[in-house]
């Protein structure tokens, strides 16, 4: 049997879409393909490039079929704890070149919780990420000072921010730019306008959005799984489901600190090497927050993840 190169753009649990060349196939998979180390609940992610037989059907939809019977080398991955199997995790999406963390100060409310523990994930596997605060022209003043106040702790830290309006046009060409010609992903929680942004950027690619709910403040699941979509202007754009959560894997708790690029840095002055920053006397980290020059948010986000309990692993979006 000869076997295809293709590009997992879509998954459905036991089924997947693969581009290969102009040609789309409906796929599953040849026995148990299983990744080493890593339990998941999905052993394929949009992102993957895996190799596949074509088979003589056609499926449902009309797409011929195929049997996918290897995965490539992933170059990184999003990975996040699976709310529902504690033992287990879920893989958002593969082979990133760039990654967004789609954030709203209210309509819905986007925790700073949420948006660290996002960040420390891509730091782990050396993802660029830019921070982007969306619905700017729904925040009344108060709402716009701590827009400001928690994008110029992301810029300290060396994080791009970006501010985006899809109704007055702000930051949109900004967005379109970063995302032309790479493979890029963007989550948040749900409602913070995701598809939207996306359609914005790329009108051809309609995809579905609906409004928030008015009684709770909070985002309906539009995007009910991953899906990759090609951008007419180059490029490729993976859009995932609101998430209300986001769970830690992987990750040792002397690990946990490299991954907050300000605590990193001052933590060579701590007096001890194996200092936690959480008690240790001449902790450096500790006094730094003490001077201001470490966010209150940020280092509460560090103990979050540090000392959560091993069967909540994940922390609330709004």
């Amino acid at each position: 049997m000869i076997l295809h190169e293709g590009l997992v753009v879509k998954s459905t649990g036991s089924r997947y879409t693969v581009k290969s060349g102009n040609i789309f196939y409906e796929c599953r998979i040849k026995g148990k393909l299983r990744i080493k180390g890593i339990r998941t609940t999905n052993p394929l992610t949009v992102g993957d490039i895996v190799d596949f037989e074509i088979q003589n059907e056609t499926s449902e939809n009309g797409l011929p079929m195929g049997v996918i019977t290897n995965l490539q080398q992933r170059k990184n991955y999003i990975i996040r704890k699976s709310v529902n199997l504690s033992k287990e995790s879920h893989i958002i999406a593969s082979n990133i070149d760039m990654a967004f963390i789609l954030a709203t100060i209210n309509y819905p409310v986007t925790m700073p919780t949420f948006i660290d523990r996002f960040l420390v994930t891509a730091e782990a596997y050396s993802i660029p990420s830019v921070v982007v605060f969306n619905k700017i022209d729904l925040y009344n003043e108060e709402e716009l000072l701590r827009m400001e106040q928690l994008a110029d702790t992301y810029r300290k830290i060396g994080y791009e921010c970006l501010i985006t309006s899809t109704v007055t046009g702000q930051g949109i060409d900004a967005f379109k730019a970063m995302v032309t010609g790479k493979v890029s992903v963007i989550t948040g929680v749900s409602g913070v306008g995701k598809s939207t942004l996306i359609n914005t950027i790329d009108p051809a690619l309609s995809l579905k959005t609906e409004k928030i709910s008015d009684s709770h403040k909070s985002g309906k699941h539009t995007t009910t799984f991953s899906e990759m979509f090609e951008l007419s202007f180059g490029g490729f754009i993976i859009d995932t489901p609101g998430i209300r959560s986001f769970g830690m894997i992987d990750m040792e708790n002397d690990d946990v600190s490299h991954y907050f690029p300000e605590i990193f840095e001052v933590s060579h002055q701590c007096r001890f090497n194996n200092c936690t920053h959480t008690h240790e006397p001449g902790c450096a980290v500790r006094e730094a927050i003490e001077l201001g020059q470490i966010s209150t948010s940020r280092y509460e986000s560090y103990l979050s993840i540090l000392f959560e309990d091993e069967n909540e692993k994940y922390r609330l979006g709004s």
